[in-house]
């Protein structure tokens, strides 16, 4: 697109330097030095060593779970997970996540079909999760999107009733609760994700939490190789251990957990405010009774309330260098290979294409300052005294990828 327009005139974008979407919590850097130099010491740098060891006995100690089994990212978990659940022919899942949730069975041979969701929630409907059982359904598995619980009860009541193995997918919601019980003790595991992008990382990483036993020792033997013992080979497994080097940097982002929550807290009261009075842009709420980790600020743009499309205000806060995000767009049920196996999902999940048409992610964490979001509050502000010039500038909607647009050079209003 032509850039013809800025929002303050004669002025470079209102962010000299990109704002992202997951810009990584570091914590103490020294304390991770210190780590590694541990490690390095003892010359043990993987295979259940001290500090994965350790990583595990903080998580299920902050969930309150049995079992942590950590992983060296929340792919391979949910992969290893789906195989210890014994999973096949179909499993019921979300379109509204992230693509690594279904390729985790696709990836196994299992068909993931896609359900509709709450428009509330934004997960799982549980209504529409009974209508999509079949009888090559074996399990269910509910993402606890943004970080906002599933409604689990009603989820473990369906699978009950119907036995089906049910497993969550909890990457946005460690340090969450749902009726006072933290995320990670429901169905019968949950996966956390503890990548770059996470208010928790490890760089890379994942951890299997369950409080079953035999669950357990299957997990613990399928993500080393399917090994019994030394040398003595019992099961098909795979490789999906935590380095030491991981677990040093997630142990040292646990140590500033309180930090980074209080942190985004901060940050989406903030944006709470300062976006309160624009038109038809709604800032999704947390429970705030529950434990909350407040990683993700959520846009929802009710275009025939809002002076611009969603993708409009996505071109307007990246020609200021605030680089938004459309998740999940398009949804995993439009992207290969699930579009081509059925097109015809997208007319079965309305709540779904319209969420997925809505939803605009800003940033937030460590990288962003009380200042940064009363400058994005000044953005939409001045959007919104400039939507007639914008929207005749600005197409209302955009095709993938979307690539990040330049300063917008001269003034709408």
């Amino acid at each position: 697109m032509t850039s013809k327009l800025h929002l303050w005139p004669g002025r470079s974008p209102a962010f000299a330097q990109p704002l992202h979407v997951g810009r990584p919590n570091i914590g103490s850097a020294a304390a991770i030095h210190r780590r590694i130099d541990e490690i390095l010491q003892r010359k043990w740098l993987s295979n259940d060593g001290v500090m994965v060891q350790e990583f595990e006995r903080r998580i299920a100690a902050l969930v309150g779970v049995k079992h942590c089994l950590a992983v060296c990212n929340a792919t391979v978990g949910l992969e290893i997970a789906c195989r210890a659940a014994a999973l096949s022919g179909e499993v019921i899942v979300p379109a509204n996540t992230f693509v690594a949730t279904a390729h985790a069975l696709q990836w196994q041979g299992i068909t993931p079909v896609f359900c509709d969701i709450d428009p509330e929630t934004h997960n799982l409907d549980p209504h529409c999760v009974e209508a999509c059982i079949t009888p090559r359904t074996t399990g269910i598995i509910g993402v606890h999107v943004w970080g906002r619980p599933c409604a689990a009860a009603a989820l473990e009541h369906i699978a009950k009733k119907h036995d089906l193995t049910l497993l969550f997918d909890a990457a946005h919601a460690l340090g969450c609760s749902h009726t006072g019980k933290m995320i990670g003790r429901f169905g019968t595991a949950e996966v956390f994700s503890f990548h770059a992008t996470k208010f928790v990382n490890c760089g890379e990483g994942g951890a299997i939490v369950t409080g079953d036993d035999g669950f357990a020792a299957r997990v613990r033997q399928m993500r080393s190789f399917g090994l019994g013992g030394c040398d003595h080979v019992v099961s098909v497994g795979t490789n999906g251990k935590m380095s030491e080097f991981a677990a040093a940097v997630g142990l040292t982002s646990l140590e500033s957990i309180d930090e980074f929550i209080q942190t985004n807290q901060r940050n989406y009261h903030a944006y709470c405010r300062v976006l309160a009075e624009v038109p038809g842009v709604k800032v999704l709420r947390y429970d705030e009774a529950e434990r909350n980790n407040f990683q993700y600020v959520v846009l929802q743009v009710d275009e025939h309330e809002s002076p611009l499309t969603r993708d409009q205000w996505l071109q307007v806060l990246h020609a200021e260098n605030v680089l938004a995000r459309r998740y999940f767009y398009p949804g995993v049920h439009r992207m290969e290979p699930y579009r081509s196996h059925d097109p015809t999902v997208p007319s079965r999940l309305p709540v779904t294409e319209a969420i997925l048409k809505q939803v605009l992610v800003l940033p937030t964490g460590t990288a962003v300052e009380s200042a940064d979001i009363e400058l994005i509050g000044g953005i939409f502000s001045r959007a919104c005294a400039a939507a007639t010039k914008l929207r005749a500038l600005l197409p209302a909607t955009l095709p993938l990828p979307t690539v990040p647009l330049g300063p917008l050079e001269q003034e709408a209003a």
